[in-house]
């Protein structure tokens, strides 16, 4: 018999591990409160969460995707281009797909913000970014409902 949950993957970058990984951990444990489905798929930084995304998305076994992922300002202009490429990359594939797809990529000055943003002071914005897709998928089908 196929499950009614929601299925959820989650697209997590390697880069910075000591981050996502705790966005990871944030953003399970909000899978679980809301009692859905996840499969975790791992990529090896934001700059490549937009392609997985979107094959997650077009395999028909998702509702959502959630993208986790963390860049670092650095002393060059790399920073610049792959935040503002893994985003609208996302973006891309929510649109081009019809489909919840969270943004769930840190992008900070320092590691400390990130940590804080990472399960410390500031929440976990891995766990927030389940709560929007899912959110966002109930308010979808309920607009198809009518």
């Amino acid at each position: 018999m196929a499950s009614n949950k929601t299925r959820i993957a989650v697209v997590v970058a390697s880069f910075n591990l000591a981050v996502t990984d705790n966005l990871l951990e944030g953003a399970l444990s909000a899978a679980d409160k809301h009692e859905a489905d996840v499969d975790v798929y791992r990529v090896p930084g934001a700059f490549e969460l937009p392609l997985l995304a979107a094959s997650a998305a077009q395999s028909g076994r998702y509702d959502a995707v959630v993208c986790l992922g963390a860049v670092i300002r650095g002393e060059t202009p790399h920073f610049d281009y792959v935040c503002a490429q893994a985003a609208a990359g996302v973006q891309r594939v929510a649109l081009d797909e019809n489909m919840p797809v969270s943004f769930g990529v840190l992008t900070t000055d320092n590691v400390e913000q990130a940590l804080a943003r990472a399960g410390g002071e500031f929440g976990n914005k891995g766990y927030d970014a389940v709560v929007c897709a899912v959110d966002t998928l109930l308010e979808m089908r309920r607009l198809a409902a009518g």
